[in-house]
């Protein structure tokens, strides 16, 4: 009877042990991802950086941005400022998701991607 219960606790330490590695390597696997993500995130940005230093993409984004701002200083041009925005408030959800995708991507910041929802938001994904 001491050896069926010497034989009892061994395979439950046993089921136990394996219990324990299994959780280990799926944490393991998870830390793997993580860092694969974060250094296709850091390449990405990396690449975009490089691509910005010979495109004039950046210069017309800041100026389209620039324009409604001018303008909301002018008092007779107000007005055109209050209805473009009211239009582009009215602008299908994805097309603004759009537009924030493509300054987000222009510019390089991945903080506007993950405030538009278009990524990982904090440390989970």
């Amino acid at each position: 009877m001491l050896m069926a219960l010497g034989k009892l606790v061994t395979g439950v330490l046993g089921l136990g042990s394996t219990f324990l590695e299994g959780r280990q390597k799926i944490k393991e696997a998870k830390i793997e991802r993580e860092v694969k993500a974060l250094t296709t995130e850091e390449d990405w940005n990396k690449v975009q950086a490089e691509n910005s230093a010979n495109s004039w993409k950046d210069e017309w984004l800041t100026l389209l941005v620039s324009i409604p701002l001018i303008m909301a200083f002018i008092p007779d041009m107000v007005e055109y400022v209050d209805a473009g925005f009211a239009v582009l408030g009215r602008m299908p959800e994805w097309y603004q998701y759009l537009v924030g995708l493509v300054f987000a991507a222009s510019f390089g910041y991945r903080a506007l991607v993950n405030k538009f929802g278009m990524g990982k938001k904090g440390t989970g994904e």
